[in-house]
């Protein structure tokens, strides 16, 4: 199955092999940095490199830097740092230097709304990122079966999400472990032989598709790791999440269930073993910006909208100003609750006029 699109899709693109493999060595560099990182103080210091690298080499990024009247080098900490509007990658090329992509990763969205591209010059890197934040939270995806849900993703091209999940199934080595489209019976059968065997298992899925499989088939299986990718696609109604999940929990026998914080834009995961509070890998983290001022960030425990720092999206932009509404929690974790609306979407007007 082809997942990903063309690189010819992005469009024309100029190459200077001389600064290509100038920004190689220091993606090698700081690739082998960034996923040793190890404390708050690392987790600066990469950040700011990162910055600065970004803020010449990725245009759009220093062209929105330029515009904001910011000081590349006056910046000392996370907090100062610009993050760029996510609605930028519907509209931009955000890659640094030139580079041509290996592989285009787009999101869903409905007919006639314009997707959003990322532009992946060295897929080497997320799936160095996935592998290391999924055995952060899980341990080795090849102690698990691993079982996915995602019909809405399987039917469209170049969904990130099935790249991932693509790979720890193969990662997995469990002959029993793939991809379910609506085959729920099957899928159902499959579950029951891995209860039976006392067989670890992940079964990852799109919500619409975990409620269409429980209200057709019942099957309680306490051990099982439930991990809903969110979306419910125009499919059905949308569920707060305390209501989904309580369903959801009483339908499999579980006594939690797990999510995912990803995103196109992004190459990092972080992921909520329950009660919808997530944590990051060391080299990714959330900053809780003011809801009505994208600018400044929020006063703690106030909700407000996610800023996501990526340290794996060395070849686009690492500092991203999400849509999502969100809040930090003391123990480092934070809280998704929901969309911002059109009119708290502010920040990106300036670099698209």
């Amino acid at each position: 199955m082809q997942h990903v699109n063309s690189a010819r899709e992005c469009g024309s693109v100029k190459i200077n092999p001389q600064r290509v493999r100038r920004i190689v060595r220091i993606f090698a560099i700081a690739m082998s940095s960034i996923f040793s990182i190890s404390g708050n103080a690392d987790f600066e210091q990469n950040c700011l490199a990162t910055f600065r690298k970004q803020a010449v080499e990725c245009e759009p990024y220093a062209r929105y830097v330029s515009l904001l009247g910011v000081d590349v080098q006056s910046v000392a900490k996370v907090e100062q740092i610009p993050f760029l509007p996510i609605e930028l990658f519907k509209s931009e090329q955000i890659v640094c230097g030139g580079a041509e992509p290996q592989v285009t990763f787009t999101s869903s969205g409905t007919t006639g709304t314009e997707t959003s591209r990322h532009l992946v010059t060295d897929v080497a890197i997320y799936e160095q990122s996935f592998l290391l934040g999924f055995e952060h939270f899980y341990g080795s995806p090849s102690k698990y079966c691993i079982l996915a849900l995602l019909p809405s993703y399987l039917e469209r091209q170049g969904s990130s999400l099935v790249y991932m999940v693509e790979r720890l199934v193969k990662e997995s080595e469990n002959s029993n472990s793939g991809f379910f489209l609506y085959n729920y019976e099957e899928l159902v059968l499959v579950l029951q032989k891995m209860q039976a065997e006392k067989q670890p298992t992940l079964l990852i899925g799109v919500t619409f598709a975990l409620l269409d499989l429980v209200e057709k088939h019942t099957i309680i299986f306490p051990d099982l790791v439930v991990m809903e990718t969110g979306g419910m696609k125009g499919m059905r109604r949308e569920l707060p999440r305390e209501e989904l999940h309580s369903l959801l929990c009483r339908e499999l026998g579980v006594k939690s269930i797990h999510s995912e914080y990803g995103m196109t834009e992004l190459l990092s995961q972080g992921y909520s073993s329950g009660s919808g509070i997530f944590y990051c890998p060391p080299w990714m983290k959330t900053i809780i910006r003011d809801a009505n001022n994208p600018f400044m960030q929020a006063p703690f425990g106030a909700i407000g909208g996610i800023n996501a720092v990526d340290l794996a999206n060395q070849n686009s932009c690492s500092f991203i100003q999400t849509q999502d509404l969100g809040r930090a929690l003391p123990n480092g974790g934070f809280e998704v609750l929901g969309r911002m609306d059109k009119s708290q979407a502010r920040g990106c007007n300036m670099l698209m006029s």
